[in-house]
């Protein structure tokens, strides 16, 4: 658990921020209650596709449902996590120039985006990760980096180290993990433990597509850059009421994760681990939270970004991701780069 000093007094500023708009929305979203709730089919990712030349999506079979993808580019394979409440469009803007030298392949989650619902019901991050690694080998690779933000990362973690041997490196960007410092972010922002109710207190809250607008609406106006942020796309992603509670979900299996990982902890990743945070959020906390589980971890902080790298700062995103995933050897062209350098 981090102490506010580690966080530091922006993120802190922020938070106050997001305390302000609670009693605001928690009463609109009272008065919201009564509305029906609508299930539709996940939404038709193809329209996502256009300016980015080169990729195709498609969908592959794994336990409980199946896995939807992008995939692009040529060269070793790199899979890209995204988080909540995002789906694979959230590395839209990094796409095109990792695939320059990679194959790309950016999954939708178990149960988000346009992969399906698990029959399971199993949102922990063994469970997802071990989907995800058949996503991986039904699409016939073996060995992957990975590059994963937010909750994508906390995923990332187990898939590295339940398949030792099968990821060469991997990149998380602000996350820190259960059990080793995101309970210290609860008091940041009240989604974490709203999220984390019970089915279905936030599922009959949030229960429709304006519900969904006004909260996360809400949530990305945290972002230093909200405009950036491809907000309508992610608002009609959660639109769907299926596919929304999966998103619950996953922050209900958070005391289940943590658990997993204080078990499994002595358990280190070798592999190299880039942990970024963004300076106006967790900043150097997320590589204070992955030394506790692997042994080769190089903290970089994004500079000028809210949570939302991917997309506030793609520019750094890209030129750190370039460096951490190309050849040995390359020199960082600034200090902020440097523990970038593969």
């Amino acid at each position: 658990m981090y102490s506010q000093r580690n966080l530091g007094s922006r993120v802190l500023a922020g938070a106050r921020r997001l305390r302000i708009a609670v009693g605001a929305f928690v009463a609109v979203a009272a008065l919201l209650i009564g509305s029906t709730v609508t299930a539709g089919a996940a939404p038709t990712p193809s329209s996502a596709l256009s300016g980015l030349t080169g990729f195709r999506e498609g969908f592959v079979k794994v336990d409980g449902g199946s896995l939807h993808y992008v995939r692009g580019g040529s060269g070793p394979a790199l899979v890209l996590l995204h988080g909540w409440p995002n789906t694979w469009y959230e590395w839209h803007s990094v796409m095109p120039e990792l695939a320059k030298t990679h194959t790309v392949i950016a999954f939708d989650l178990p149960g988000l985006g346009g992969s399906a619902v698990s029959t399971d019901g199993k949102y922990d991050t063994i469970s997802v990760a071990s989907k995800v690694h058949q996503g991986v080998t039904g699409l016939g690779y073996q060995s992957v980096a990975i590059l994963a933000h937010d909750v994508g990362s906390l995923v990332a973690y187990p898939y590295a180290r339940n398949f030792p041997g099968e990821v060469s490196r991997m990149a998380v960007l602000e996350a820190p993990l259960n059990g080793f410092g995101l309970e210290g972010a609860y008091g940041l922002s009240w989604h974490f433990m709203f999220n984390m109710t019970g089915n279905p207190v936030p599922e009959q809250l949030i229960n429709d597509r304006a519900h969904v607008a006004t909260y996360l609406g809400w949530l990305f106006s945290s972002a230093k850059y909200p405009n950036s942020i491809a907000q309508s796309t992610y608002i009609d992603a959660y639109s769907d009421a299926a596919h929304r509670s999966a998103g619950f979900d996953y922050y209900r299996a958070y005391p289940t994760n943590a658990a997993d990982n204080k078990r499994l902890a002595e358990q280190k990743l070798t592999i190299p681990v880039m942990a970024m945070g963004a300076s106006d959020v967790f900043g150097p906390a997320v590589g204070q939270s992955f030394a506790n589980v692997a042994s080769d971890v190089r903290t970089v902080v994004a500079p000028d970004s809210g949570h939302w790298i991917p997309e506030e700062n793609p520019t750094f995103l890209k030129q750190c991701a370039g460096l951490f995933f190309g050849p040995a050897g390359v020199p960082a062209p600034s200090s902020d780069l440097a523990n970038c350098v593969s």
